[in-house]
This record gives structure tokens, sequence and C-alpha cells, in this order.
């Protein structure tokens, strides 16, 4: 039994750097930057691996575009779109930094577009 409780406990410590960090609130010290790279790494060797484009200059190359993405998130003026954007990308299995800032720069420009003749 005392095995079992130890080993729950130390369940969510495996999965360290596996979910998601959201750049709205985001602290900038060791631990979190440490987090996002973990999650990045992760993702996308596991969306890669998936279509068996999982060399070394393709993971490097994605996981350098997916970073620079988070950091550009950082600056997002408007959270109330970024946060949609995160649920919305997020709740289809698409939750990667690269995708968000897309979608959140296309959102943006759409808020403060009207239809004209």
């Amino acid at each position: 039994m005392k095995k079992l409780i130890i080993l729950l406990l130390f369940i969510p410590l495996l999965s360290f750097g596996q979910s998601y960090v959201s750049p709205i609130g985001f602290e900038n010290n060791d631990f979190n930057k440490n987090k996002v790279i973990k999650y990045v790494e992760y993702e996308v060797k596991k969306t890669y691996s998936a279509i068996g484009m999982d060399n070394a200059s393709t993971l490097r190359m994605m996981e350098k575009e997916n970073l620079n993405a988070f950091k550009e998130l950082l600056k997002a003026k408007n959270k109330s779109i970024l946060k949609r954007v995160e649920k919305t990308y997020c709740d289809i299995g698409m939750c990667n930094y690269s995708t968000i800032l897309m979608m959140y720069k296309e959102e943006s420009k759409a808020a403060n577009q009207s239809l004209e003749w």
C-alpha cells in the first residue's frame, strides 16, 4: 500500500513538461522556462514521429519555431482572443504554439475588420 501511495505521488512528476503551458500569466523564471521547453520537445517529437519525420534536424527546427511562437505569444495584447484560440485548438489536439500564434494573429486581424461593400 505504501508503494502504491508513493507511486501515485510521483506520477505527476513523470509527466512534468508534457502539459501545455499558457503564455497568459506566464512568470518568467527558470522553472517555467524549463516547463515550456519540455512541453515543446514532447509535443514536437509526438507530432513529427507520428508522420515519420522525427529526424534531428526537423525536430530542432520545429522546436525552435514553437519556442519562438511562445515568446511572441507572451506579447499578445488581447488576452480574451488568446484564451479562446488556446481553448479551441487545444480541445482538438492542435495545442502547439505555432498554430496558436498563427490563429491568434488571424483572429486579432478579423476582430478589427468589418464587412464593406
